[in-house]
């Protein structure tokens, strides 16, 4: 697999962290950027398909109604909540 090196400055506290979970891991630090950082990747990734989905069943009228969720949100607190409402 070709590599490139990407170069960040990060705070003292959080080098630290970084340092203390390669020890606790036996795992290079390096080991711990990458996880972390394909982690975050894919979570963005992730936030911005759902995104596009989500701006998709607007354009094509897939909603809820504003009150019929607010109607459902405020009657989680009661004994027999509503059901969750449907498009």
């Amino acid at each position: 697999m070709n590599t490139k090196v990407l170069t960040a400055h990060v705070p003292l506290p959080l080098a630290r962290k970084i340092d203390d979970l390669a020890a606790r891991l036996d795992r290079p630090r390096a080991w711990i950027v990458k996880q972390a950082l394909a982690a975050w990747v894919g979570e963005e990734e992730e936030r911005h398909r759902l995104t596009l989905e989500g701006m998709a069943d607007v354009s094509a009228g897939r909603v809820v109604d504003q009150a019929d969720v607010e109607a459902w949100a405020a009657s989680l607190a009661m004994e027999h909540p509503l059901p969750v409402p449907r498009r």
